[in-house]
This record gives structure tokens, C-alpha cells and sequence, in this order.
């Protein structure tokens, strides 16, 4: 074990090699069962880890550098949530935590998987007496997640499906800009802030609901990335006309100054690819696609 700076006064664990990293809780979140929750022993990282983080691992010494973020830690126990059966390297905490200092009201919202990213900000939001919405959106009922940890986390719980197969019909755009119309209706003081996770077209519309008002508006982008220590450039975005490095420099930014043109055409650059991906059998799911 190491720890590692980048110079970026950005400090992280390093583990690799000998030891190995023992998922010891592993369950499934959705009916569909295609999301999985995976709890691993990482003292270490979950010693540091906070909110809006992410690590990278790998399943042996052949396997692919995967950014995940942290979905949840345990400092008693010891353990961060993400998958296999042990791990061969596991780095992090990377990234910079969610600001949170002086937000008193916040409107959380996650799209589909980006909920299990957007919860542990709003169970930490909420644990410090922030005021918090939560509008959590699915695709359908056999995938929603998460439910009974999101309504602990939240004072206000809005979850909606496309199709209306489970709580309210309906994008999370409209339901954030009812919220933020409802405040305004009846004199109720605005969000400090708006905190959206989920696909980049989402977070796109979101951030054109909230513009008018003037609503801080972050959200937490997940680019191609290799190293995650800002060596490689692949996690490039544009925030504000300047070129950002997700990992070092996010992977929270501000969605009124993120190109979402360049965001969106950069993440179908190995479409093929994922979608041949997607045809793959994971044993680690039971063998189940698209898990």
C-alpha cells in the first residue's frame, strides 16, 4: 500500500498486488436485476472516501481499469460499495467530494442508475440538516432501485417512470420544474442548488429547466477514463470554454457551463463497441445482459 499524490493536492490510496479485496455483501437493487450492490473490504479507502467521489479497480491483472463511483462507505467496517468476488486493485478515493458548506435547501436529482451515485450526497446532505428533495427517474418499474434507502434520505421523495409502472408518470425535468414553481407559488424559499446524476442528455435538459431561474446547477460527469489521476487526457470535457479533466478536476461541475454538444458526441465514440459489449453474457451477474 502507498499513498499517492498528483500534484494536484488531490491525495489518494493506493492498494494493489498482494493483497486482494473481499466483496463481502453482494446484492441486487431491481427486479430486473441488472444493477448490483457490492460492499468491499477497503479500510483504507473507505477511511477517506467521501460523497461525489469515485475509485477505479480492477477485477485481476488482466482486467479493464473501471471508474466507479462510490455509491456508499462504512468507516467502522471498514468497506466501500462495487463487483467480482475479490479484487485485485482497488484506487481511491479520486476525485473531488460534493460541496455542501452553506446549502441549506437542495433539489437531488437521479436518473435511472445515477441514483445509487446521487444517495450518499443526499444521505450526507440530509444527515447535516440540508433541507432535500430527491426526484429519482426510471425507465420502468423492474428497474427502479433503491427505494427505502432514497425516502431515508431525503425530506421529499418524488419517483417517477417513464411508462407510469411504478410512482409518478413523467420525466424528472417536469418534476423539478414543478418543485421549483411550487416554491415560487407559495413564497417557500428556492433551492440553494440543484444536484443532478443520471445520462448526459438528462442532465442537459435539467440544466436548461433550472437556467432561467438562476439555480446553481452541478452535476457529476463520467467521461471515457484510464489512469483517473489527470495523466491521460481521456476524460476531457469542456467547462466553460475551457478543457477539464473529469478526475482531477470533477467529476462535479457546473451544468450551465458544460458543453453537453461535445459531452454527448465524445461518449458515442465507441458505440460499436459497447453495444457488441452489451451482447456479452457476465457470469457475475448470474448471467444476465446488460448487466
Amino acid at each position: 500500500m502507498k499513498i499517492v499524490t498528483n500534484g494536484l493536492n488531490n491525495n489518494f490510496i493506493m492498494i494493489r498486488g498482494i493483497e486482494m479485496f473481499k466483496v463481502v455483501q453482494k446484492r441486487f437493487l431491481n427486479d430486473a436485476k441488472t444493477i448490483c450492490l457490492f460492499e468491499i473490504e477497503a479500510p483504507l479507502v473507505a477511511r477517506h472516501a467521501q460523497a461525489g467521489q469515485f475509485v477505479i479497480f480492477r477485477l485481476d491483472e488482466q482486467g479493464e481499469r473501471t471508474p466507479v463511483s462510490v455509491a456508499g462507505y462504512d468507516r467502522e467496517k471498514g468497506t466501500v460499495t462495487v463487483m467480482g468476488d475479490y479484487i485485485s486493485d482497488f484506487v481511491g478515493p479520486l476525485g473531488k467530494a460534493t460541496e455542501m458548506d452553506g446549502l441549506k435547501k437542495v433539489c437531488v436529482v437521479g436518473g435511472g442508475v445515477g441514483c445509487a451515485i446521487a444517495y450518499p450526497i443526499a444521505k450526507e446532505m440530509h444527515e447535516k440538516g440540508i433541507d432535500v428533495t430527491f426526484i429519482a427517474g426510471f425507465r420502468s418499474a423492474d428497474i427502479v432501485i433503491l427505494k427505502d434507502e432514497l425516502k431515508a434520505a431525503s425530506d421529499k421523495l418524488i419517483m417517477c417512470t417513464d411508462d407510469g409502472t411504478y410512482g409518478e408518470k413523467g420525466f424528472t425535468t417536469e418534476y423539478l420544474k414543478q418543485e421549483i414553481e411550487a416554491n415560487i407559488k407559495e413564497g417557500k424559499p428556492q433551492f440553494d442548488r440543484v444536484i443532478a446524476i443520471g445520462p448526459d442528455i438528462m442532465m442537459k435538459f435539467l440544466a436548461d429547466v433550472t437556467r432561467p431561474y438562476g439555480i446553481k446547477t452541478i452535476i457529476s460527469l463520467d467521461p471515457i477514463m484510464v489512469d483517473g489521476t489527470g495523466m491521460c487526457g481521456g476524460c476531457r470535457v469542456i467547462v466553460g470554454g475551457e478543457t477539464k479533466f473529469a478526475c482531477v478536476d470533477g467529476p462535479d461541475f457546473d451544468a450551465h457551463e458544460v458543453d453537453f454538444d461535445s459531452l454527448i458526441k465524445r461518449a458515442a465514440f465507441y458505440k460499436e463497441e459497447q453495444d457488441e459489449a452489451a451482447k456479452h453474457i457476465c457470469k457475475m451477474t448470474g448471467g444476465k445482459r446488460n448487466g
